[in-house]
């Protein structure tokens, strides 16, 4: 039997096998219902994960505070010791989130897969970051993020060893323009007539300098990854982050920028090539402020010293203003970052998805960027110093090292 019949929500071995699970893993009613009683939905299935609604029938309801049903979670293919490895960390960071609130609850770790909360929701729509209730509830959450210990090296070099190796894939791949239609190609050498290599050394040095805190961050808190639940039970618990491939320990100031850059991408586009871009969204210093008082209120009152929010109005503008001067320095890495990541998506991705055309408005706004930022840079190797605030010259020179 082939892997698709065998994974398939039809199959009696994957039927036998999801009864097995929710019942060792489980309680109450899943200890009584019968294999053929469960309910057994495949949600998605691919190379990267197979995913089933496990439900309870209806005249087996739950009867001791056990879900009614779960999402059962198979690993898909993994090679070599770094997928492993990212396994292993990305699991670590699932369960932690999930005691904290912060993910979709933890049911059961088992040898090739997970069983977790199945969250009746939704993801956001693009518009609704600017909604200013959620966008401090957005915040909160993000603080919440910042605040956690977690057990995973707490170096930096997440950003900068992703974006290394993805730079020697496109070295290594893109390297003709052959089989490519003329839209495409004009694209790639738009994207490639950059001094890549050369403009990321120059990012590093800079952004070293800015002196943004290291702290866990989620790296990709973009509309999609945020689910508004059907249940909330309080304004708090409406929104849910998912989707923890890309955490890391890393420059908070990524985790903003990022989330501010993500107001003017929408990706419910239907037509090629599947995003609207509309810089216009991009929040305005009230909408920014409306953000970054919040996550500090947050970030404040989740220390681990309990130390309260600042109560002078003069040191409280100043440390939101020190915010925001990371949070326009990184959104330089923001652009940069999934620049890079669409252009290898666009020789490696089955998605249908203008891979070209987003990694080109990435370069385009981040040199656009950089020039407003920058006025007088004169290249890439030019080194500027922004004023920071946590990281002195020392710390940052080690870091790059």
């Amino acid at each position: 039997m082939v892997l698709h019949d065998k994974m398939s929500s039809e199959s009696g071995e994957m039927r036998e096998r999801a009864f097995r699970l929710c019942r060792d893993y489980l309680h109450g009613a899943w200890k009584v219902v019968a294999p053929h009683e469960i309910v057994l939905k495949r949600i998605s299935g691919g190379l990267s994960n197979w995913l089933y609604l496990c439900k309870l029938p209806s005249n087996r309801p739950a009867r001791n505070g056990e879900p009614s049903q779960v999402l059962l979670r198979f690993y898909g293919q993994i090679h070599g010791e770094k997928a492993l490895e990212g396994l292993i960390t990305e699991s670590v960071i699932f369960t932690l989130l999930s005691e904290r609130r912060l993910g979709p609850k933890l049911h059961g770790v088992f040898p090739g897969g997970r069983l977790e909360e199945f969250i009746p929701a939704r993801p956001l729509h693009t518009e609704e970051l600017k909604d200013p209730k959620i966008s401090v509830i957005v915040a909160e959450k993000m603080a919440q993020i910042h605040s956690m210990n977690v057990p995973v090296s707490k170096e930096p070099r997440w950003l900068w060893d992703t974006m290394n190796r993805w730079m020697q894939s496109i070295q290594d791949e893109i390297k003709d323009e052959q089989n490519t239609d003329p839209h495409s190609s004009q694209l790639l050498r738009n994207i490639l007539a950059h001094n890549l290599v050369a403009e990321l050394k120059w990012l590093r040095k800079f952004l070293l300098k800015v002196g943004s805190p290291v702290v866990f961050c989620h790296n990709d808190l973009q509309e999609g990854n945020i689910l508004l639940r059907d249940d909330a039970s309080s304004p708090s618990d409406s929104l849910v982050p998912i989707d923890f491939e890309y955490c890391a320990y890393n420059y908070r100031a990524f985790d903003l920028a990022n989330h501010f850059c993500e107001w003017v991408y929408d990706y419910s586009n239907k037509q090629s090539p599947n995003f609207f871009e509309t810089r216009t969204n991009y929040p305005s210093t009230e909408q920014q402020l409306n953000f970054v008082r919040a996550y500090l209120a947050t970030l404040h009152a989740e220390s681990s010293t309990c130390r309260t929010a600042p109560s002078d109005l003069s040191v409280r503008a100043n440390e939101e203003q020190a915010v925001l001067k990371e949070v326009h320095a990184f959104t330089l890495a923001s652009h940069f970052f999934w620049g890079l990541w669409s252009l290898v998506n666009s020789k490696v991705s089955q998605i249908p998805f203008g891979y070209l055309e987003y990694s080109n408005a990435r370069f385009d706004a981040y040199f656009l960027h950089k020039s407003k930022l920058l006025p007088d840079a004169k290249g890439c190797h030019q080194a500027v110093d922004v004023p920071g605030t946590h990281l002195g010259k020392r710390k940052a020179e080690e870091m790059a090292d």
